[in-house]
């Protein structure tokens, strides 16, 4: 007879913990939104469908994209248009050096005439080689460690607006080992920092071959990438209940789980032999209390940051009067690239935009008469950016575009999706906090942890902890 198992969460690490156990146990998948998916998200916006939340699937780290292989949406796998990584810094779209490492340039002087940095700033950044070095023992911020090695303005300028893309957080509360995991290796070593980074930079031998295959950071997915935990979902095969809400994880005498949950019909008691939590880390601390204290402090300490997304269409046409009443229209002057992002010393209220309608081509081929876009808003301790109405936010998106692109008209159709404790922090001693409360659950068998509180916020990141949950329960 199988194994059962109650997966607590479904977005995408609990759907893919869901598809891993296929065919070795009976899963169920309980979900509290009215929805699968998370932070996965695909509406339709002026007939067109728009992410509301990821856009992207990360394509150097390999977990997401193979799955989106192997749940048969191969085919449908994209590449972005290529561009910079351009900032809106100095009242300017101002493009980003290649050859970066989460904005850190491996060259100073490739910052030369890009506006990015003062002269004192590029010369900082020059001075970083000549720089005493020590083994960074203890986990810092990411701030503490880079400003100490590039100085404050690259910090600001550069790293910021990055991370606060990635991780909505501050590079002053924002651990280095865990947010930047690669750069937290060479202070380990106590190594230079930019000698470090030109070498990852080059491959043993030297420079990679002319006939290597291309590599891309991200991919997409025709139709949204919101496509993928739907399909995850229906290979998996699971019994999958939305709007059923955890509310409590019991043990029963026989070492078996029991989950009472609530939905919209009354209270739901369902007993498993396992049991994976793939929520927010506040929701698995409450859940985690009565059995793993020590987890349920750990848990508990981790904060989050909510954002919202400002959908936009604009017309691609623009009418222009002509003579008495009679009119006809011209092509909008409409952005290049792929979108930017802000440096938060900028004191803007969007902290990126994303040009979708020119990033993705098939958004571009499904509304040839609009040009889709969208805005970010919110960063840790911003959460009164976000205490406006949404026509409040759609508003203010467009004036600031307006300032960084110049008028691209108003548009015709918008849409702001909130997503509330979004994302967690991943705090100064984050990788320390993660390994006690692994070790802590790791006691109680039966028992697994997976999502974005844990290894990394990313779609790829949060598959891997799902595909390891399964895996530890069905090694356990």
């Amino acid at each position: 007879m199988k194994r059962s198992v109650i997966v607590v969460g479904g977005g995408i690490s609990g759907l893919t913990a869901a598809w891993r156990l296929r065919g070795d146990a009976e899963v169920t998948v309980l979900e509290g939104a009215p929805r699968i998916g998370g932070k996965l998200r695909t509406g339709t916006l002026a007939g067109v469908p728009v992410d509301e939340g990821a856009e992207s699937l990360m394509a150097l780290r390999p977990e997401a994209v193979r799955l989106a292989e192997e749940v048969g949406l191969g085919d449908d796998l994209c590449d972005p248009a290529p561009a910079p990584t351009t900032l809106w810094s100095h009242d300017a779209l101002r493009a980003l050096p290649p050859g970066h490492v989460m904005g850190i340039p491996a060259d100073p002087d490739a910052l030369t005439g890009t506006g990015l940095l003062s002269d004192e700033g590029i010369a900082r950044l020059r001075h970083e080689e000549t720089l005493p070095v020590e083994a960074q023992g203890e986990d810092v911020s990411v701030a503490e460690y880079l400003a100490g090695r590039l100085g404050q303005e690259a910090v600001d300028r550069l790293v910021e607006p990055l991370l606060g893309g990635v991780y909505a957080g501050r590079p002053d509360r924002l651990s280095l080992r865990a947010a930047l995991p690669r750069v937290a290796a060479v202070a380990e070593r106590g190594e230079p920092l930019l000698e470090a980074l030109r070498r990852m930079r080059t491959p043993p031998g030297g420079a990679p071959r002319a006939d290597a295959p291309r590599t891309v950071p991200v991919q997409g997915l025709r139709g949204g990438a919101g496509r993928l935990p739907l399909a995850v979902a229906e290979a998996a095969g699971a019994r999958v209940l939305t709007g059923t809400r955890a509310r409590e994880l019991q043990r029963t005498v026989s070492g078996r789980w029991r989950v009472l949950a609530v939905t919209g019909d009354g209270p739901l008691l369902l007993e498993a032999d396992a049991v994976i939590l793939a929520v927010p880390a506040y929701e698995a601390a409450e859940l985690l209390r009565p059995h793993a204290p020590l987890a349920d402090a750990d848990l508990g300490a981790i904060q989050h940051a909510s954002t919202a997304v400002v959908t936009m269409a604009f017309p691609r046409t623009k009418a222009l009067a002509q003579g008495a009443g009679h009119g006809h229209a011209r092509v909008q002057a409409l952005p290049e690239g792929n979108g930017f992002l802000v440096p938060a010393v900028e004191g803007r209220t969007i902290k990126a935009a994303t040009f979708l309608t020119n990033k993705w081509h098939w958004q571009g081929e499904s509304a040839p008469d609009l040009f889709l876009l969208r805005t970010s808003i919110g960063r840790v301790a911003e959460e009164h950016l976000l205490a406006v109405t949404d026509r409040r936010l759609v508003r203010t998106s467009v004036d600031e575009l307006h300032r960084a692109v110049g008028s691209i008209g108003e548009p015709v159709a918008a849409r702001v999706t909130r997503w509330e404790r979004g994302l967690p922090q991943y705090g100064v001693g984050h990788v320390d906090r993660v390994a006690r409360v692994r070790e802590a659950v790791g006691k109680l068998p039966g028992l697994a942890l997976c999502g974005a509180a844990y290894e990394g916020v990313g779609v790829a990141a949060c598959v891997a902890t799902g595909t390891a949950a399964a895996r530890q329960l069905r090694e356990g």
